[in-house]
């Protein structure tokens, strides 16, 4: 029933921007993370950020911080990554996903398995 679904990946040159979104659909946000992750070639998945639905508050991972920031359009149940600064080593799938089970608890989930809900993923091609 809950479904999400990213878009805004392309191919951009290094130093350049791209802004991801990922439309929520099925479910209210009120108490979830939303998350964005990257899974590059031959990589593990790897946590990028995430952000409290309700109250805004966001975290990142040192390799995104001050590069990248999220944010939410509660109007339009859609998260965003917008990406500045864009280096190839950034070249990966991103994912959005959303996790239920932290509401109220002062936690940021940063884990795959911390999740409950993801998108299928959209390519993002950095060249040099």
């Amino acid at each position: 029933q809950v479904q999400l679904v990213e878009s805004g990946g392309g191919l951009v040159q290094a130093e350049g921007s791209l802004r991801l979104s990922c439309v929520v659909s099925g479910r209210t946000l009120i108490g979830y993370h939303m998350g964005w992750f990257r899974q590059a070639p031959g990589k593990e998945r790897e946590f990028a950020t995430t952000i409290r639905w309700s109250g805004g508050s966001t975290y990142y991972a040192d390799s995104v911080k001050d590069r990248f920031t999220i944010s939410r359009d509660i109007a339009k149940n859609t998260v965003y990554l917008q990406m500045n600064s864009l280096k190839p080593e950034d070249t990966a799938v991103y994912y959005c996903a959303a996790s239920a089970r932290y509401s109220g608890s002062g936690y940021y989930p940063s884990y795959e398995y911390e999740y409950d809900y993801w998108g299928q993923g959209t390519q993002v091609t950095v060249s040099s």
